[in-house]
């Protein structure tokens, strides 16, 4: 018996693809993809509206989404039995949620919204299902996202950043 694979409806990534054409920030992501590769993307992504104040994950979490960040700032600290120390401000034109993306681990820091922010989320299943469907656009992705990985890893100050 064939099951019918659900319709899902494509979103608007222009805001994004816009955030990541104009970002400077060091740790900002290129654009991997086509229009016609982020048309098909968008059907795996889901947006996420976040006040100012949130908490989009918190240290030692284990899911490993990784988010597209749009517009707003997003703080990344990390809390131990002593103190709350920020790491770093990510925003627009980059992601967070990378590190426990690709190492499969817990998450290594809480990240909260320090303004109203709009992001894009990708699952861990919902990648799997694009890497299986879209192999060259799920390739683009995470050859963007790994380059904001390394471009953290690389920086001293924005190292334990990596989310």
């Amino acid at each position: 018996m064939n099951v019918p694979t659900p319709v899902v409806s494509k979103v608007d990534l222009q805001g994004l693809i816009d955030a990541i054409a104009q970002a400077s920030a060091d740790d900002s992501m290129t654009n991997p993809l086509t229009q016609a590769q982020w048309d098909i993307l968008s059907s795996y992504l889901l947006p996420v509206v976040m006040p100012a104040g949130q908490v989009l994950f918190s240290q030692g979490a284990t899911d490993r989404t990784l988010y597209l960040v749009e517009s707003g700032s997003l703080s990344v600290h990390y809390q131990d039995e002593k103190e709350r120390l920020r790491l770093a401000i990510v925003g627009a034109g980059s992601v967070v949620g990378e590190g426990a993306f690709f190492s499969h681990r817990s998450r290594s820091a809480t990240v909260q919204a320090s303004a109203p922010c709009k992001l894009w989320s990708l699952t861990a299943i919902r990648f799997t299902e694009l890497s299986i469907r879209q192999p060259a656009i799920a390739l683009g992705l995470v050859m963007a996202a790994g380059a904001v990985l390394a471009k953290r890893l690389g920086n001293r100050r924005r190292r334990v950043a990596a989310t």
